[in-house]
């Protein structure tokens, strides 16, 4: 018996292995694909947040057990199919751009990944390499939060799509953004994911063994819902019980959407209808008798000093609605541009002009052009000049006889509103509240204007200010301290971009003090990377 059947196992053995060689590798891309498409859902516009917490688990399970090279290049993988759908709306802009941006973002998924399964390695024999067990599930979402910071920063910064943004429409969740930054939501998002995975993942034990394992899966559950829980008791705190600042002031602002396509905007033939439809839309708005009405970057469709007419055409609206005016336009001072903000009184008077501070790679100018000239091939555009300065926009406004309102607000100007430090600036030189005026009309009609939002939701938490947007094409809204987006220009069928309006709203302000976060910035990210290096160091020794 033995003889005769030990020929069938043999042969049933080998006919198994070139199956058994192929699935692992198909199992492992498609845990990357789950891993990747799970993410992709938490952003906009499929909104879908609650994925996000446990996004990172089937990543975590196809590292296990797996080479230094190959752990790099699947977590890798995971990265460029998270970011080839999350930035494709690039390609309306650069295709070859788009193409090395998502490669380079996608090396600090592969850097993260490499991490995460060095930790395993060395737990899985014994090891003592970034401390013990507990320390290593808060070193991880700490490393995630350094990758993070220095994404945003390298390179001239790339903060956008951060993990925590997923959980943009998360009030309660997101308010933890007033004390650690965005950075912090980051990190409990990541927490909770390495939680669910160490449940999970804990192997069967020996009978002996059973209520030592079951122990050690409670804990990480236990851990993840403690944090959780104490971020939703804050965050009920400051949404329904935190008292109103006393001394604010009701001020109405009006947000003008002009959808200019992007390809109309510099159109010489077209300038005089893009200043009649803001012309229009601006008397429509001050019927509502606003205190200061917004126009979007860029608005003006000339540049201010070559054709003076445009702009005088702006001062002549604010004398004719007694209102006060802030638009975006492109200015020129000593054969430089810059992309300006720019406020007119009601008088019909420029008040103040801020010239952007952080401009767009490839976008506003081109890094390196003398010595790499074939970088223009990538974008071909003209440079824009860097400003120099924060400025405070102050404006007066009449409350009644012998009474003024002095009004005092930060502008950021098109992308500036997804770096946290430029925010922060502004608030602590006693902005009041912060305007956003952007162009997004690049991008088509994709997820980008929605990716755009997320960072201004933060933005209005994290300095516990309001913020309100102007866009040309949308998303144009209002933002409270708390992150709720009040109120949003849209049409008749509920349409938020590449439609033309406006939206008036009052808004309370007074002398603001801002948060925590605006006093102390990223206290939070140090403390991450003083624990990731301690934990280092400490597997070194």
């Amino acid at each position: 018996m033995t003889s005769a059947t030990l020929p069938v196992r043999q042969a049933g053995s080998r006919s198994a292995c070139p199956v058994g060689k192929q699935t692992p590798l198909i199992k492992e891309i498609l845990l990357c694909l789950t891993s990747a498409v799970l993410l992709i859902l938490s952003f906009p516009r499929f909104d879908l947040e609650f994925f996000a917490w446990f996004a990172f688990v089937p990543l975590f399970f196809t590292l296990k057990n797996k080479s230094k090279a190959k752990v790099f290049v699947l977590s890798y993988i995971t990265g460029v199919i998270f970011w080839l759908v999350t930035i494709y709306w690039l390609i309306h802009v650069t295709l070859l751009g788009m193409i090395i941006l998502v490669l380079y973002l996608a090396l600090y998924f592969g850097v993260f990944g490499f991490l995460f399964s060095y930790t395993l390695h060395a737990s899985a024999e014994g090891g003592s390499a970034c401390g013990g067990k507990r320390y290593r599930l808060i070193f991880i979402p700490a490393f995630w939060v350094i990758l993070e910071y220095a994404r945003s920063h390298l390179l001239t910064g790339f903060p956008w799509a951060l993990l925590g943004y997923s959980q943009f429409r998360n009030l309660p969740v997101i308010q933890i953004a007033d004390i650690f930054g965005a950075w912090g939501v980051s990190f409990l998002v990541m927490l909770v994911n390495l939680a669910i995975y160490k449940a999970v993942n804990s192997q069967s034990p020996v009978t002996s063994r059973q209520s030592s394992v079951y122990s050690s899966r409670v804990k990480y559950i236990l851990l993840a819902i403690i944090c959780l829980g104490l971020t939703l008791c804050y965050g009920y705190f400051k949404l329904h019980l935190t008292p109103r600042p006393a001394g604010g002031k009701l001020i109405k602002i009006s947000v003008i959407q002009g959808n200019i396509p992007q390809e109309l905007k510099w159109y010489s033939g077209a300038r005089g209808d893009i200043i009649n439809k803001y012309t229009l839309l601006s008397k429509l708005a001050a019927r509502e008798k606003p205190d200061l009405i917004v126009w979007p970057e860029a608005a003006l469709p000339v540049i201010l000093e070559e054709e003076p007419s445009y702009f005088e055409k702006v001062r002549e609206l604010a004398k004719a609605t007694r209102t006060t005016f802030l638009l975006g336009a492109v200015t020129a001072k000593d054969d430089f541009y810059y992309n300006s903000a720019i406020l007119v009184s009601q008088e019909g008077e420029k008040v103040l002009q801020y010239d952007k501070l952080h401009l767009v790679p490839f976008g506003e100018y081109i890094p390196l052009r003398n010595i790499l000239p074939f970088l223009q091939t990538i974008v071909p555009i003209g440079d824009v000049n860097r400003g120099k300065e924060y400025k405070i926009f102050s404006a007066n406004l009449a409350e009644g006889p012998g009474h003024s309102l002095r009004l005092k607000f930060g502008v950021l100007i098109c992308f500036e509103d997804v770096f946290p430090e430029l925010s922060r600036e502004f608030v602590k030189r006693e902005a009041q509240f912060l305007v956003n005026i952007t162009n997004d009309a690049w991008y088509k009609k994709t997820f980008a204007s929605y990716q755009h939002l997320q960072a201004s939701v933060f933005r209005a938490v994290e300095n516990r200010v309001n913020v309100l947007r102007s866009a040309n094409t949308g998303v144009s809204c209002f933002i409270s301290p708390e992150g709720r987006i009040i109120s949003l220009v849209a049409d008749a069928s509920g349409k938020e971009i590449f439609v033309d309006g406006y939206k008036t709203e009052s808004i309370s302000v007074g002398e603001n003090t801002g948060s925590f976060y605006t006093r102390f910035g990223d206290w939070f990210v140090l403390l991450c990377f003083i624990f990731v290096l301690g934990g280092i160091i400490c597997s070194i020794l």
